[in-house]
């Protein structure tokens, strides 16, 4: 018998591993589920998997009309991954076909005998391939999409949900000399000053990046140390600081940086981010609700617990992880956070509250209740370049959606907003 492909068997068990375990790609892989594989394996892997997650909507109204019923969980993920793979990746008829098959039969007696199922069904798929464009695009679970109606209307929704369907491009946050790097990389330089790579490949293989000249981190995540601008010298928190583009950011502007994270694991690559960029910070693995500086510091930049709703179009099984309950508690503990971290402050200092949220009570309504707390405090209005007016919210943040720059290929959701005491 022909043996499975491993990155193809790779796949498969992250999507099980969504489904089966509620756990993220992130966390499957920390948790070695690639282990074995190859780079080029484990990319397609990765791939094959976040767009089967991406279009698992479609691929079901797909399969729909050839399942008198639907089969186990095991054998219709395996369906999805294979029509995804022929019908968005455009993989070859014959040998999706077959590998899918072939997948089936190592699987042992609890997907052997589907074998047959697999074969007719994905046949029947391949040839009826031209119906997948005429599908409409998922929706979101209903949990979140009524959220984001209420806040921003039906249109910016389904913009939303389209954006999402597409994948996130690739940026990074250059030492210096932008468009030599665009250039070099062959991509382009974002009104914010990011670079976006039109093909990227294997991140680790370009130039640039073993000398520690740029990293990999989203347009739209790099607003807020730019929001918060310290100045050479300047004493900076970066709190809740893992896995650390933001501190590598803070560091290379010249601010004396110490990035806490209450997860080890994850400041462990923020050691090796620090290492190969050539730029220090002090590194503390801490609760931010137990822990306390010795000294007020100039400037904070707060990375809040959040949904993570913003990133859904870089991590699709999102909504299949989380619900309305599972994100409550994050209200809460974001409020606690922020009312420490503002009292951490010298008089004169300047905190940047940021969340990868969609939800306005993660940002929006965080900020206008903590200034009713405190009317001592003002938001300052970012006058950030590359940045269109109307994403400034009216208590003064500034509101990012998947949906903006759409022709440039989009950008994550965020929210940001800068803080300091009022003049007296």
């Amino acid at each position: 018998m022909a043996k499975p492909d491993p990155a193809r068997r790779a796949a498969l068990g992250l999507i099980v591993g969504v489904f089966d375990d509620h756990l993220s790609l992130a966390d499957q892989i920390a948790m070695d589920a690639l282990d074995g594989l190859s780079p080029g394996e484990k990319a397609r892997a990765q791939r094959l998997a976040t767009s089967t997650l991406r279009h698992m909507e479609r691929a079901d109204k797909m399969l729909k009309p050839f399942l008198k019923r639907k089969p186990t969980p095991d054998i219709m993920a395996l369906l999805r991954l294979a029509t995804v793979e022929l019908c968005a990746e455009g993989g070859a008829d014959h040998g999706v076909v077959d590998a899918a098959v072939t997948l089936c039969k190592s699987g042992g007696r609890r997907t052997d005998s589907f074998a047959g199922l697999v074969n007719a069904v994905l046949r029947k798929v391949a040839e009826d391939k031209a119906r997948w464009e005429t599908l409409p695009y998922g929706q979101l679970p209903g949990w979140l999409r009524g959220r984001l109606m209420s806040a921003y209307g039906k249109v910016s929704v389904q913009k939303m949900e389209e954006a999402h369907q597409r994948p996130a491009p690739v940026d990074i946050s250059v030492k210096e000399n932008p468009a030599d790097w665009a250039e070099r990389l062959e991509g382009e330089v974002l009104p914010t000053g990011s670079v976006r790579l039109h093909q990227p490949g294997q991140i680790r293989d370009l130039p640039g990046f073993a000398e520690g000249d740029w990293w990999v981190q989203d347009a739209a995540a790099s607003l807020a140390a730019k929001a918060l601008a310290p100045t050479a010298g300047m004493r900076v928190l970066d709190l809740c600081a893992a896995p650390g583009g933001k501190t590598l950011q803070l560091a290379a502007m010249g601010a004396q940086v110490t990035a806490l994270d209450l997860s080890e694991r994850r400041l462990a690559r923020l050691h090796e981010n620090l290492e190969r960029c050539k730029l220090t910070a002090e590194v503390i693995a801490a609760d931010a609700l137990d822990w306390t500086p010795e000294a007020p510091f100039d400037a904070i930049l707060l990375d809040a617990p959040c949904s993570a709703t913003g990133t859904i179009r870089r991590h699709p099984e999102l909504p299949a992880i989380k619900d309305s309950a599972s994100i409550k508690g994050l209200f809460a503990l974001q409020e606690e956070i922020l009312e420490r971290a503002m009292g951490w402050l010298t008089p004169e200092g300047l905190l940047t509250y940021v969340t990868c949220s969609l939800l306005p009570e993660e940002g929006e309504t965080q900020i206008r209740r903590a200034l009713e707390r405190h009317p001592e405090w003002e938001v300052i209005r970012p006058t950030l370049e590359g940045i269109d007016p109307e994403w400034i919210t009216e208590e003064g943040g500034l509101r990012l959606r998947p949906d903006y720059w759409a022709d440039k290929g989009g950008m994550d959701g965020f929210y940001v907003a800068t803080l300091k005491r009022r003049a007296e």
